[in-house]
């Protein structure tokens, strides 16, 4: 994989312009940088402007914190037992929601000042947070004399990218009334910590500004896929047309990754040939066949065996059988000149062509989010020297 690291920067800087002023904003760099590579990637948005990063794990927090020193980082789906050592000797910010959460980092911070933590309101998802009925013996555990700070509030936007905003708009609704007991406890968080690249894109940062500056607290979004030069979709029917955040995206987000591979050998076949494992694919007349180092394993998709094309030469090259762990076999009989060595892109652009992450997602009914992250540990990530 190829990581243009300068379209990464211009793509946080798009967005820290949609963003502002009402908001700022977290670099979502968790599952190694939605597949990106953590260890080019976390560096280069902090180069664009990031304070902030987003992780899932302390673990990646740990590997986050290895190449940005002096970010602030977000361990954003909590801590295991024992590994509050790790958050106040890494420096990481927790994101909390039951009170064991709270008891690991505050036995963990003996030694050292207050630790910061984001407390997570379930404002409707049912998946992490607490229930805005259960907040209150939280916040009794930040009290002046504790050695936790509340630093943050946050909670997860599940569906801003519906066109009518009615789920969001209660959820939001939630999480205020979650302040107002915050408020009454009398603590005083820095940041409203809410809205990933859908609510970012389709509008909300004004509206979670405005919320963040009526409890005295500052706006922060988290946009992740549209960090690596994809806009997620949207729902169509947006009253008053797209909004502008949305359409700057479209025409000002360029993608940060390239997958590519090599041609392992060409082989002529008759027609009656046999193509890949149980025969998904049969010669119906002679052709020419390119045989390419990249399988399942690698993170190609099985489901795009005999549904899907790739590039080489410029042109689309049509997958045919099934792919294997490790290879997967290409037709080329309508290119001529496909030798072995010939790069062949995957994912990416090759001369007027163009293959996207929401290409790969339409053939094997999935997310780009997951086209991104399953793509193998044995794919180099490598930045090829853009910076110019």
């Amino acid at each position: 994989m190829e990581i243009r690291t300068q379209a990464l920067e211009d793509n946080y800087r798009l967005l820290a312009e949609i963003a502002a002023p009402h908001a700022e904003m977290l670099a979502i760099v968790k599952a190694n940088a939605y597949g990106h590579g953590l260890e080019i990637c976390a560096p280069a948005v902090v180069r664009a402007g990031a304070r902030w990063l987003g992780v899932t794990s302390v673990e990646e927090g740990v590997a986050a914190r290895a190449v940005c020193p002096d970010a602030e980082i977000l361990a954003i789906s909590g801590v295991f037992r024992g590994q509050g050592a790790d958050v106040v000797r890494h420096r990481l910010t927790a994101v909390a929601w039951e009170p064991w959460h709270l008891d690991e980092l505050e036995s963990a911070g003996a030694e050292v000042g207050q630790i910061p933590v984001h407390l997570e309101i379930d404002t409707g998802m049912s998946r992490q947070g607490v229930g805005p009925n259960a907040v209150a013996p939280l916040l009794e555990r930040f009290g002046s004399d504790s050695r936790l700070r509340l630093d943050g509030v946050m909670t997860h936007l599940f569906a801003a990218d519906e066109a009518d905003g009615a789920v969001t708009e209660d959820q939001l609704a939630c999480l205020e009334a979650a302040l107002e007991q915050v408020k009454a406890a009398g603590l005083k968080p820095t940041w409203l910590n809410v809205g990933n690249s859908a609510a970012l894109l389709g509008g909300q940062a004004m509206t979670i500004g405005a919320i963040a500056a009526r409890f005295g607290m500052k706006a922060l979004l988290r946009p992740g896929l549209a960090l690596y030069g994809l806009a997620p979709e949207f729902e169509p029917g947006f009253e008053g047309g797209e909004p502008a955040g949305l359409a700057a995206a479209h025409k000002r987000l360029q993608p940060v990754l390239a997958w590519k591979t090599k041609v392992v050998g060409v082989r002529a076949v008759s027609a009656g040939t046999v193509v890949g494992y149980n025969g998904t694919f049969v010669a119906t007349e002679p052709m020419k066949l390119a045989l390419l180092a990249v399988g399942y394993a690698d993170g190609l998709d099985r489901k795009l065996g005999n549904r899907f094309s790739v590039l080489v030469r410029g042109q689309r090259a049509p997958l045919v059988g099934r792919i294997s762990m490790d290879q997967a076999v290409i037709d080329v009989t309508e290119i001529d000149g496909v030798t072995a060595g010939d790069e062949v892109v995957l994912l990416g652009s090759q001369g007027a062509e163009a293959i996207s992450a929401f290409d790969h997602a339409e053939v094997c009914g999935t997310i780009p989010w997951e086209v991104f992250t399953r793509i193998g540990a044995r794919v180099g990530r490598i930045e090829p020297g853009n910076r110019d």
